[in-house]
């Protein structure tokens, strides 16, 4: 945003002086001034005068304001802050300070940045928490699925209430239903009171994972990220194309490392029993029940099972 001496300093000389006194007046006319100068009547006229590019870049932000165009079209000096004045006498002179002040827009943009960035996603599309439901928004979308829903909420307040609970939870349910969705919803109630968060796509995450092998610390920092953030989902578990490696020495060693620390959530459309049989089968290997039942006990007794009713919401 220009000052006024700069707006001024670009007219012709002739033209100079009426358009100068001109917008002194509109600008002392302002209402705003009017209520400056009642506030502060100490301010007298000559510290008026010499503090005009303060009193207009104040008008003018208000204005820009006023008819608030989005943040990211803001045409104030800076980016989400609006000028605010106020003044002072000190040995009988007066000054008029200006200060800087963080718009609602800006601020409530700072407070979803942060939330942002403590939930890290993988193969899920992050657009999904740049709106925050509410539990009751999310009941009505589907009031099939109000039992699974307040389950969530339920374990939404107690960690929110006590901090990091040991347990996770498992949905289970149709293709469709939501689980998904409900599970971002709880990454991001969560994130709220400063919790970290993954979600991860496992069928498309499980292939990435193979690509890794030529970098082995890029493989390390993912398994260690989803070892240590304080909430994990993994999305869809069952329907990777599953094979020893992934299953032992990267589902076996999440999970192994997590178990009584931090809480796993898993949404599937298998239940835990249907989970134990895709995990004791492998192209590779054939069938290993005892390798099934080995990384199920590291998810068994670590969940509470909800069941997500309703219907199909894609491509609805």
């Amino acid at each position: 945003m220009e000052s006024l001496s700069d707006i001024l300093k670009s007219l012709p000389d002739s033209e100079w002086k009426k358009k100068a006194e001109e917008k002194v007046r509109n600008v002392l006319a302002d209402p705003l001034i009017h209520k400056f100068r009642q506030k502060y009547p100490e301010v007298d006229d000559y510290t008026v005068k010499i503090n005009m590019n303060k009193l207009y870049q104040y008008v003018s932000e208000y204005k820009s304001c006023s008819n608030c165009p989005g943040l990211e079209l803001c045409p104030n000096d800076m980016t989400g802050h609006y000028t605010i004045l106020n003044a002072e006498t000190v040995n009988g002179r007066s000054f008029i300070h200006e200060e800087k002040v963080a718009c609602k827009k800006f601020t409530a943009k700072q407070a979803q940045d942060a939330i942002s960035s403590r939930i890290r996603t993988f193969h899920v599309d992050p657009n999904v928490f740049s709106r925050a439901y509410s539990f009751a928004e999310i009941v009505e979308k589907d009031l099939d699925r109000a039992k699974a829903v307040g389950q969530i909420n339920k374990y939404v307040i107690q960690a929110t209430e006590e901090g990091l609970q040991p347990q996770g939870m498992y949905l289970v349910g149709k293709f469709g239903t939501g689980k998904t969705f409900l599970m971002c919803y709880m990454l991001y109630q969560l994130a709220k009171v400063g919790m970290t968060g993954a979600i991860v796509y496992t069928p498309d995450f499980a292939e990435d994972l193979k690509g890794m092998f030529q970098e082995p610390y890029k493989l390390k920092e993912t398994i260690d990220l989803l070892k240590d953030v304080d909430l994990l989902v993994l999305d869809d578990i069952g329907a990777e194309n599953l094979n020893p490696w992934l299953r032992d020495h990267v589902l076996g060693a999440i999970l192994n490392h997590r178990m009584n620390r931090k809480p796993t959530f898993f949404t599937s459309n298998y239940d835990l029993a249907g989970l134990e049989k895709h995990f004791s089968f492998t192209n590779k290997d054939g069938d290993e029940e005892f390798k099934g039942q080995r990384i199920m006990d590291r998810i068994r007794p670590f969940v509470s099972v909800v069941h997500v009713e309703g219907e199909n919401k894609r491509g609805s």
